[in-house]
């Protein structure tokens, strides 16, 4: 009789896969209270490496980390109309404090646009404040109606950058920079994410922001998923907040400003997009073990050699951990590494010490060798990086073969609900298109041009509409 399968296969059941592969690989615990989450060591450690790995990027920018308070007077949120309509479905209020009722309400941060700005009008003075360049790794609280572990959570991780500056153009700039240059950069060359920049559409715009830069990735049921957003927030909660400088000739003037952010999301696509039927599959570059040594059997020399073969590939600069938990089954420890997606196990036996070589097999193309052991230290990190390109080809064949250029809203539908993306003339879909596309459950997750490049206006000729069901 055939073993059950230890994932639910994608094709049956997709949404039932990523809840096994999230619990069984022990990423996250559904949390007590409902729509929040419980993050396990496991997955705690791919968002330590992701932190790590974006930290350095926006400091390379010359932004500095700080930190704004998690409650917000609610008064806060009236200042800017749009801000507050859009995140007033989603608001969690403090009302009680101390066994009292509190003089004023005050809200579970949503986003910190509004505490941090109250600072801002503070700090900023003269032209010589600014720019002004603050990033935060923090939580929020937004209340969701259909949590999902990693994708919608009530409460999630993430970092919010804010920024001030003297110009628009160096506001927009700024904002741009972070999208290509952090966010994007670290998805392609990181997690090997396929991902599409582009602008939002003044309907799926951040409320609040003058326009919106995005990032798209196909997920692998053909469905998008929204992976970073960097906004141009104009001047609006400058003007909310009176954040004004003197300028060099001596006006006062509104600072123009940018946010952006990146959340524990990323887990979850990094899920959707790279798993497969055995489990997850970690980006080498990500992966905080990027390879493990397991003994097969609890013979004395067969440990020594492990834990020396461990020594030596941390001396070469490889993330590795040795697993020589021989009390526990072999065949269910190699499961329960491939679950989790470490790129590369190495399996160590008797037999394969007589023979001088180890057992090598790669979780992202899968398949087993026999390589030898002097040579495995100088094998390893090549091994690692042509798994970390194979990643990012598979993502992008997968996108670039479920995508269909159309012409009408109907094909794009139907390209959509087929579980793929359809590109079409925004000229051709325009906002009252948009509209028609919702009655269907598919929106435009972005505008871009017809090179591929980010628009530089929401009605810049020949752009195109990217169309898609979403996460």
């Amino acid at each position: 009789m055939a073993k059950a399968p230890v994932l639910t296969p994608r094709a049956d059941d997709f949404p039932r896969w990523y809840q096994d592969l999230i619990t069984k690989a022990e990423l996250a615990d559904n949390g007590p209270v409902r729509g929040t989450m419980v993050i396990r060591p496991y997955g705690y450690g791919l968002w330590e490496r992701m932190q790590a790995e974006m930290d350095a990027r926006i400091k390379e920018t010359g932004t500095q980390n700080a930190y704004f308070p998690l409650l917000i007077p609610q008064s806060y949120l009236t200042k800017e109309a749009d801000h507050v309509e859009g995140f007033a479905p989603e608001l969690a209020v403090v009302t009680h404090g101390g066994g009292k009722e509190l003089e004023e309400p005050a809200v579970v941060r949503p986003t910190s646009e509004m505490i941090i700005n109250a600072s801002f009008s503070k700090w900023v003075q003269s032209y010589r404040d600014l720019p002004l360049l603050i990033n935060q790794w923090a939580n929020v609280v937004r209340w969701e109606l259909r949590p999902r572990l990693f994708l919608r959570t009530t409460e999630f991780l993430w970092q919010e950058g804010h920024t001030a500056h003297a110009t628009y153009e160096e506001a927009r700039d700024f904002a741009a920079h972070i999208h290509r240059r952090v966010y994007e950069d670290f998805m392609v060359n990181v997690l090997a994410m396929d991902v599409v920049p582009g602008r939002k559409t003044v309907k799926e715009r951040f409320a609040g922001a003058i326009n919106t830069l995005t990032l798209e990735g196909m997920m692998g049921d053909g469905k998008a998923l929204q992976m970073a957003t960097s906004h141009e927030l104009g001047q609006n909660f400058a003007k909310a907040f009176n954040t004004q400088y003197l300028s060099k000739d001596g006006r006062q003037e509104l600072v123009w400003q940018t946010s952006w952010g990146s959340t524990t999301r990323m887990i979850g696509a990094l899920v959707m997009m790279h798993g497969d039927d055995h489990g997850l599959r970690v980006p080498p570059r990500l992966a905080q073990i990027q390879a493990v040594v397991l003994a097969i059997k609890g013979d004395e020399a067969v440990l020594a050699k492990v834990r020396e073969l461990g020594d030596r590939l941390k001396a070469a600069g490889v993330r590795v951990h040795v697993d020589d938990r021989t009390d526990t089954p072999f065949g269910r420890r190699a499961v329960d590494w491939e679950l989790k997606g470490v790129p590369v196990r190495v399996e160590v036996g008797p037999r394969d010490l007589e023979n001088g070589t180890a057992m090598l097999a790669r979780r992202i193309p899968g398949g087993k060798e026999p390589v030898s052991l002097d040579d495995l230290v100088e094998l390893l990190p090549k091994v690692l990086e042509e798994d970390q390109a194979l990643l990012l080809k598979q993502a992008r064949e997968r996108r670039e073969s479920r995508t269909t250029d159309v012409s009408t809203i109907e094909e794009a539908v139907e390209a959509a609900t087929a579980g793929g993306w359809a590109r079409i003339p925004w000229a051709v879909l325009g906002e009252a298109g948009e509209a028609a596309l919702a009655d269907h459950a598919v929106t435009v997750r972005c505008l871009v041009a017809e090179d591929g490049s980010v628009p530089d206006a929401d009605d810049a000729p020949g752009n195109l509409a990217v169309v898609a069901r979403a996460y």
